[in-house]
């Protein structure tokens, strides 16, 4: 079970989730984000610390050349795209580092999963399922109908994502598919917007076991 922990803003909590064996770290750079890391983690902290966990930005809609400038100035590891980014668009990041591709899962929508991810199936390395929700880039906090993805090929390696809590273990645990790769967990462990509460994710992380 690969665990991602999204919406970091500070060297000592990203320190932290290294020292806890976390696998993946979000740094969001939307800058309408409440979790926003542009103007809170610094170049210069981060190039010399020594870390496993990868290093994930999190775009929406951005521009190719400013998520390249931003992968190489904050030594990213994997560029998460959480737009309508399209496939050619995918594809391009994708030649130059691995790309997580984030869908919204709108339980109200007839559309089936497997078509929703079709025409990315080639262009990234990775998807994220989340809670759809509308006018708002990104997450909402809420959990989506997981049965929706349990019942689809997808083929790819995923992380579930949406509303995830410390308690929630056990539902993790007992989600099956061939391709479940991992889970992103971000509001409910907070103490505010970009501060986790490290407490909540180390009880997460022992009830996975």
């Amino acid at each position: 079970m690969n665990i991602k922990v999204c919406g970091i803003t500070s060297l000592k909590q990203l320190q932290q989730l290294d020292g806890l064996e976390v696998d993946f770290a979000g740094l969001i750079f939307y800058k309408n984000s409440p979790r926003f890391v542009g103007n809170k983690l610094t170049i210069e902290e981060l190039a010399g610390a020594d870390l496993d966990i990868k290093k994930v930005g999190v775009f929406v809609n951005e521009e190719h050349d400013e998520i390249m400038r931003i992968v190489e100035d904050y030594d990213l590891d994997v560029v998460q795209l959480h737009g309508q980014e399209s496939p050619h668009f995918c594809e391009k990041i994708s030649g130059e580092i691995e790309v997580i591709k984030a869908f919204s899962v709108d339980d109200a929508s007839n559309n089936s999963v497997d078509y929703m991810i079709a025409d990315y199936d080639e262009v990234c390395d990775y998807y994220l399922f989340d809670s759809a929700s509308k006018g708002l880039a990104g997450g909402t906090g809420k959990k989506f109908d997981w049965k929706r993805i349990a019942d689809s090929k997808i083929e790819k390696p995923f992380f579930l994502s949406g509303g995830i809590e410390p308690n929630d273990a056990t539902m993790v645990k007992k989600f099956k598919h061939p391709d479940f790769y991992g889970v992103d967990i971000n509001s409910k462990f907070e103490k505010e917007p970009g501060v986790k509460d490290m407490g909540q994710i180390l009880h997460f992380l022992h009830s996975l076991k």
